[in-house]
């Protein structure tokens, strides 16, 4: 199997894991031990966090681990399911009050959505840091900035604001 086979199968995978846009059983596992570690001290990457929102319907606060992307000196929130992950929902609902656990602390914040002329920068930048995200974007960081544009409003982003 060629290298480029491996990444096409990966890929056909990965999307399979999120279809319908929610992980599937294997993936809400993942997600929970990616969300332990992604919020320990100890044993988060430095662009990882915990996003902990509250749910739209319960209430009930739900943690979703996720990368923080930085541009230009600023850092953003990137789905890269769409419009329709949960999260994203969460968060319009809750008029993007939420909290950030990093390293071990919780911080408040305000996620402020950026117009989808504004993201194709930022995604090119998450495509770079998150390459987990890549089957589900469609593309690499090294795609042009217009193609970036091209995919801009099916994947929302969000400016993180210290409340």
């Amino acid at each position: 199997m060629s290298p480029g086979q491996v990444v096409r199968v990966v890929a056909a995978v990965k999307r399979w894991m999120y279809r319908y846009g929610r992980p599937n059983s294997l993936m809400r596992h993942a997600n929970r031990l990616d969300a332990l570690i992604y919020g320990s001290r100890w044993l988060s990457l430095r662009r990882t966090a915990v996003l902990k929102v509250p749910g739209r319907r319960t209430g009930r606060r739900t943690s979703i681990p996720i990368v923080v992307t930085e541009h230009r000196g600023a850092e953003y929130l990137v789905s890269m399911l769409g419009p329709d992950a949960n999260w994203v929902r969460n968060v319009q609902a809750a008029g993007g009050q939420a909290v950030l656990h990093r390293r071990g602390r919780d911080t408040p914040i305000v996620l402020q959505e950026v117009p989808p002329e504004g993201r194709a920068e930022i995604l090119r930048r998450y495509a770079a840091l998150a390459p987990g995200a890549r089957p589900h974007l469609g593309l690499g960081p090294g795609a042009s900035l217009e193609r970036f544009q091209q995919i801009a409003p099916g994947h929302p982003v969000f400016l993180i604001v210290a409340r």
